[in-house]
This record gives C-alpha cells, structure tokens and sequence, in this order.
C-alpha cells in the first residue's frame, strides 16, 4: 500500500501527466534506448515510430496515478500486463532499468516542480507496482513451466492465403501440436530483420487447442496513415513451409471459455479480429457444445472474410450458434450490408452472458458503446487489447 507521505504527490501528479505525460514517456524511452540498445529487441520499434508506445505508456501512468488506490480497476490491466511482459521476455532485471530512466525523464521534463518529495513518491509507487508485476511474472513462468525470453523454433508445414492480406501459417513439433493452450491466447513470434534488430510480434492462435498444430494468422500491415508492418510483411515475404519460425509459449488473459459457465456467449469480430474467437468456436464446435451462441463478424468486403468455410462447419455443429456476417462493400445474398448493428432482437437471448470483442480499436469502441446503449452492462463484455484503449475506462 502506499504511505501517506507519498500519496498526496501521485494524486498531484494526476493533472500534470494529462498534460505532460508523452512528453515524459517520450524522454523516457529516448535515454533507456541509448543507455541500453539491446531493450530495443523487446519492444515495439514500429510502434516507437509512430508514437503508439509513447501513448500507451503515458495513458499507463495517468491511470496508475488516478487508480493508485482502485486495486479492483487496476487488476485486469495488471493482469494483461503481466501476460504481455512474460509473451516478450520481462525479466526482474529489467525493472531497476526502467526506473532509473522513468524517474530521470520526470525530472528532465518537469524540471524544478520534480521535488525530491516527488520522485521519492514515484519512486515508491513504481515499485509498488513493479514488485507486484515481478511476483505475478514469476507464478506465470512457473505455471507454464516456460523460462523468461523462452523461444522455441518450431518448422512451418503449411501456409495458406486466407485474403489478399491475411496468411495463415501452420506449425508443428514433431509432427503434432507444439502444446496446449486456451482458445484465444496468443503466442510471439520473433523475427530478425535486416541490419540485426529482433522484434517481437504477438498472433492469436486460430484453431482449436485440440488441432494438431497451431495455426497464426497474419495480416500484412501495408503503409498508410502508418509505417509499413515490418514483421508481418517478413513473415509474408519468406515464412514459407520448412522454414522455422521461433515462437513463445502461449499467453493471454482474454480467454472466453476459461470461466464462462453455460451460458450464452456473444462474440463480435471486424477484420482480423476474428482469429482468437475463431480458435474460441472452433473448440465449441469440436465439444459439440449447445449454449446459445453468437457469432458476429464484421468485413470490409467478401474478399477480405476469413474462414467462411470454418464458420459455416461450425453453423452445421452448433445447434444454438446464430451467426452473423456484415460486408461494408458488395455484400452477397446472406450476408448483412454496411457496418455491424446488432439490433435489439438479435441480442433478446444473450442479455444475460457474456460478450467478447475482437478487431480494430474503433470498431470495438463503437460496439462497446452500442451494447452499452442496448442495457449491457461493462461488467458483461470483454475485449481483447492492449494500448491505450485498454485504459480507456479509468482516465
């Protein structure tokens, strides 16, 4: 718990991170990465490039900050957290690093309102924080029995073009399974790029746990209002069958039916977004389950749907699976014209369950606040995110 010396600094710190937050991230990150270069293996560049991290980080302690005494808002951010820090390798040695350069990046940008008080107060909720991230790591690498930055290099067998962006790549281990996991858990895929720099990248796992592989599915990031993807589009490029792929075991807290019950389960994808629910359904189907279920996906046009086949065995097994397809562009006979609404007929048997959301972070954002406005409540709905969005709810 933090002490009553420190707490009236970090509730003072609220207004100024809203204001100078990315500032701070921003000098942050600049000196961690030229104090140590070999952290830039761990996170995103391109997302670096493009600021998302600096946000994401500053959204982070703004929340922190104006949560320090909500443990019951803060614990399913840790929680993710902490599956994204083993997914990339954190390890206890990397925390000391990062409060060194936090705590100098306040100090630079704040200048003479950073009072020894003030980062004595930081520096004590950062470790608070930090100690419990350490400790939660820890009973998770020992739970899979996988070692901190564990990668294991698994031969792809096959690859298959789902869309004119999305590839689908299937791994095995001595001809089977590399392992067990939850439908809608993900694992990171490493890749070393042109001039030494390895990134990490994490996929949802898309087949059922029960498949005899694991199947990524991977959309190629073209450039646009952001810089190319350069993981995705060099796993497009040369992942190709008798290739091997060096891959993390798999992690993720969005796990649908890890404590759903028997209820109905709702589950709302747009583009790629699909791929963990997909592994979700896949599983049902292959348990022959009969809960009620709906399945929403949301396209942009009929040749960017993924797995039209998987979804209509799935219709053919599920007794209780209403699904629901919407093309914005040249929908056919069957499928629903222009953006996902799901109206209140539609949602008349599932008021009740649980809904998961999967896709870009507009599309959730808009289903989110239209199933809101239906009298779902948030306590019902989970989404699959981690960035700014993730913190949406507590700033």
């Amino acid at each position: 718990m933090l002490s009553e010396a420190a707490r009236p600094y970090i509730a003072a710190s609220v207004p100024v991170l809203r204001e100078h937050g990315e500032r701070i991230t921003r000098a942050f990150y600049g000196a961690m990465f030229q104090a140590h270069p070999e952290l830039q293996h761990v996170f995103n560049m391109g997302n670096q490039k493009s600021g998302v991290q600096q946000n994401a980080l500053a959204g982070a302690l703004f929340a922190y900050a104006a949560n320090i005494d909500n443990g019951s808002a803060l614990a399913p951010v840790v929680d993710r957290i902490v599956h994204k820090h083993a997914a990339v390798g954190i390890k206890p040695s990397h925390y000391p690093i990062v409060a060194r350069h936090l705590l100098g990046a306040i100090r630079t940008v704040l200048g003479d309102a950073a009072t020894p008080e003030l980062l004595s107060a930081w520096d004590e909720a950062y470790w608070l924080l930090a100690g419990e991230l350490i400790a939660a790591e820890a009973r998770l690498y020992q739970r899979t029995g996988a070692d901190a930055g564990a990668l294991t290099a698994l031969p792809v067998v096959r690859v298959e073009r789902e869309s004119p962006s999305v590839t689908s790549f299937y791994l095995q281990r001595d001809g089977a399974s590399p392992g067990s996991f939850q439908p809608g858990q993900y694992v990171s895929v490493a890749v070393d790029l042109p001039g030494g720099l390895r990134q990490l990248r994490q996929y949802s796992l898309s087949d059922a746990p029960s498949a005899p592989h694991w199947r990524i599915s991977v959309k190629r990031e073209d450039a646009g209002a952001s810089p190319a993807g350069e993981v995705s589009n060099h796993l497009h490029a040369h992942a190709a069958p008798g290739q091997r792929l060096l891959v993390s075991a798999p992690f993720g807290t969005f796990t649908p039916l890890a404590a759903t019950g028997s209820g109905p389960l709702a589950f709302l994808s747009g583009g790629v977004g699909i791929t963990p629910l997909m592994s979700v359904l896949n599983a049902l189907a292959q348990a022959g389950s009969d809960r009620p279920l709906l399945f929403a996906h949301a396209a942009q046009s009929p040749s960017e749907q993924l797995f039209s086949a998987e979804l209509q065995r799935a219709r053919e097994r599920l007794p209780g699976l209403c699904a629901l397809v919407f093309h914005e562009r040249d929908a056919s006979p069957g499928v629903q014209a222009g953006r996902m609404q799901l109206s209140a007929a539609t949602l008349a048997d599932f008021r009740h369950g649980h809904f998961f959301l999967c896709g870009p972070q507009g599309f959730m954002r808009e289903q989110w606040r239209a199933l809101l406005s239906q009298g779902i409540s948030p306590q019902q709905i989970d989404r699959e995110v981690f960035g700014p969005d993730l913190l949406e709810h507590l700033r």
